[in-house]
């Protein structure tokens, strides 16, 4: 894999980690609404298991922030230490001249 296709999938991994962050805070926020309505409803059992549901949302929330957090800067690193830029730049150069 040429460096520039490898940093282009580097960065299409960072922006799906960042679409799982974004939906596991959606998954959060879901189920604090659901804990509020239970505070008027007062099902036990929801009492009980969503609390748990929560914690370990979480857990993965931040772990998944946490390696969002260290890809998108070894992407970065990448990026610098092969000159993706100019990298990009000599292909559009070399398309512009086979078409």
């Amino acid at each position: 894999m040429d460096k520039l296709k490898k940093f282009e999938l580097m960065e299409k991994i960072v922006r799906e980690l960042e679409d799982l962050k974004r939906s596991q805070q959606a998954v959060l926020e879901k189920i604090g609404k659901i804990e509020v309505d239970n505070i008027e409803l007062g099902d036990s059992r929801l009492e009980r298991v969503l609390p748990d549901i929560y914690q370990r949302t979480a857990e993965n929330s931040d772990a998944i922030t946490e390696l969002l957090n260290s890809f998108a800067e070894k992407t970065d690193d990448f990026a610098a230490k092969n000159n993706v830029n100019q990298l990009r730049q000599q292909q559009e150069l070399t398309g512009n001249r086979n078409t």
